[in-house]
């Protein structure tokens, strides 16, 4: 049968395979093609996204290392100080004269006069002290002052007698010298016996406690029927204190540093911390002329009146001493490097480089240091330099702050 009479009767027509494969392997191999080619685009998209996102974080990097590696630094400058300074100093008030008073006899306390805070004048009567047992030795003295007296007039008129005695020649040389040394030793007796007896009138003189000088008892140790012990045997055996408050003196220990600044009858003014807004004047009455080896001080001696007795001794007060004007440097103290080469101090020049400059330090001023030399006016110092900062070093400065002066 033809085809045609196939396809009226409605036969389908076996295609033959050399017919039909040309077609397919076409069409695979163009949709393969497509495929591949997607694939390519796609993986040219990633590969760049990728590369291009290497390169901006590589980029990132280099800017954060670069911008971390540099210093911030923040400076300063020195500043040239020509106004004087006060040199502040801890000191403790004295009475102008101070002294404990003892008793010189042994006894007991009769009655005493004076209590603390007494005004007493030079030679008034602080107390009586009863002293039998020198009372008795003063009685025996005296009789043994007058036994003494007797054998003197005896020995005398005996030797008196054997000198008119010798001239007769009735007695020999030798008993007349026995009778010379006799009445020689009797006026040695004598001598001995006054001179015990004058001791125990002093000491019996000292049953009344006199005020040695005018001004205020400021310590009772000792009340009536006490055991009185003669002697400073110890401050808890002195019976009064006793101080002299107009004028006051202090004793300050002036560093080294400005001890050449001091002088004799300069003027100073005195604070104490409860009398708020009242300020005393002194004047530098003594010097010591000489620095302590141990503390490197020199002490000076200061005297204020206290003519209204405001200030009282054993107070804590400040004292303000004027120094010499200085036209030297100053600088804030963290702007120091201490390195075993000695102090330095980092100089940023105008390129950002850092120069490790010596220096040398003068007094402490406390809020800044006195720099003698090395350093100008224009130099711009690193405050808070750090230990591994080197010569070379550049930095960036973040701020320049107010000068670096006090």
């Amino acid at each position: 049968m033809s085809e045609k009479r196939h396809a009226s009767l409605g036969i389908h027509h076996e295609t033959s395979q050399d017919d039909v494969h040309p077609v397919r392997r076409h069409t695979i191999l163009r949709r393969a093609k497509i495929a591949c080619a997607v694939v390519l685009v796609l993986l040219a998209i990633g590969a760049g996204r990728t590369v291009v996102s290497r390169i901006a974080n590589a980029h990132a990097l280099e800017t954060n290392v670069a911008e971390q590696s540099k210093q911030y630094v923040t400076t300063v400058q020195a500043k040239r100080t020509d106004n004087a300074n006060a040199l502040t100093l801890p000191g403790t008030l004295q009475g102008y004269v101070e002294a404990p008073i003892y008793a010189r006899s042994s006894g007991y306390l009769l009655h005493w006069y004076k209590d603390i805070g007494s005004h007493v004048k030079k030679g008034e009567l602080l107390a009586d002290i009863d002293t039998p047992e020198i009372d008795q030795q003063l009685s025996q003295a005296i009789a043994s002052r007058q036994q003494a007296a007797a054998n003197l007039e005896l020995a005398k008129s005996s030797a008196e007698r054997w000198e008119s005695m010798r001239q007769k020649d009735v007695v020999s040389q030798q008993e007349l010298d026995e009778r010379r040394s006799a009445f020689a030793q009797a006026k040695a007796n004598l001598a001995a016996a006054d001179a015990n007896t004058r001791r125990l009138e002093q000491l019996e003189s000292f049953k009344r406690i006199i005020a040695p000088f005018d001004g205020i008892v400021t310590r009772r140790n000792i009340d009536v029927g006490g055991l009185v012990d003669a002697g400073n045997g110890g401050s808890g055996r002195a019976l009064f204190s006793l101080a002299q408050v107009d004028p006051l003196r202090i004793y300050v220990s002036v560093p080294q540093a400005y001890a050449a600044m001091i002088k004799q009858g300069q003027a100073v003014t005195v604070k104490q911390t409860e009398l708020a807004g009242q300020i005393f004047q002194g004047v530098v009455a003594r010097m010591a002329g000489a620095i302590d080896a141990t503390t490197r001080t020199m002490q000076i001696e200061i005297n204020i009146p206290n003519h209204d007795s405001k200030l009282l001794p054993g107070a804590y007060v400040e004292v303000s001493l004027p120094v010499v004007k200085s036209q030297s440097l100053v600088a804030l103290p963290n702007t120091l490097l201490f390195r075993s080469e000695g102090p330095r101090v980092a100089i940023v020049d105008g390129t950002g480089h850092v120069k490790l400059q010596p220096v040398t330090i003068g007094r402490d001023l406390g809020k800044s240091i006195e720099i003698l030399s090395g350093i100008g006016e224009n130099d711009r110092l690193i405050l808070n330099p750090s230990d591994s900062l080197a010569d070379g070093d550049v930095v960036v400065i973040s701020r320049a702050p107010a000068a670096g002066g006090a």
